[in-house]
């Protein structure tokens, strides 16, 4: 199981994951306050197993010279609410998989973000195609409630595996829980098989 279904894939159904209500906009949810945006010391950090054996770090200016990319993706939050056609603009995770290759053993990555707040997700998730690394959203930058300045997407999976305020991505060569899935949530995810709880797994 897992991965993307069709009827995700298919841009002409509005069909969304079982147990989901249509909402108009994402609501607002998270673990903790709001964090302050410090750009003099803002930066994104790629850790674990690189292929170089080396940590990396972006800062506000080395991240804004990045590729960007425009992507259209629904939310579906755990709480069983799906928001359809967002349009999220920012880095795609594999520019940052090409500027930092993980080692050939790495299966997971680990996002962190402020307050040490974390999300588990498959290598092959954190890679696909949709999956952003998002300073805006419905051409509009981000506010601070919605991950301002960068928050990690993907579409895909439910939106508790896109951490806001995202500030490192840890690369894996096993798998490891975060935040919530120590708390009981499912390890993956998928919104079109209802993967809410670790029971289920």
């Amino acid at each position: 199981m897992g991965g993307v279904s069709d009827a995700a894939r298919d841009p002409l159904s509005r069909a969304i994951p079982p147990g989901q209500r249509l909402t108009s906009f994402p609501r607002i949810q998270h673990y903790g306050p709001v964090p302050r945006f410090k750009p003099q010391t803002w930066h994104l950090t790629v850790t674990g197993a690189t292929a170089d054996g080396r940590e990396h770090r972006f800062d506000v200016a080395a991240f804004a010279d990045l590729p960007r990319v425009t992507v259209c993706g629904d939310m579906h939050c755990v709480t069983r609410w799906t928001v359809q056609g967002n349009v999220w603009e920012g880095v795609a995770a594999t520019t940052l998989l090409e500027l930092v290759p993980p080692a050939g053993d790495v299966t997971h990555v680990m996002a962190w973000a402020e307050y040490g707040y974390s999300a588990n997700m498959r290598l092959v998730d954190f890679a696909s195609p949709d999956a952003v690394l998002a300073t805006h959203l419905n051409s509009a930058a981000l506010t601070p409630e919605h991950g301002y300045p960068l928050r990690l997407v993907v579409p895909h999976l439910y939106a508790w595996k896109g951490p806001k305020w995202l500030r490192a991505v840890e690369y894996l060569v096993g798998e490891r829980r975060g935040f919530w899935e120590e708390r009981g949530y499912h390890t993956h995810g998928d919104p079109w098989y209802e993967e809410r709880y670790s029971y289920q797994e």
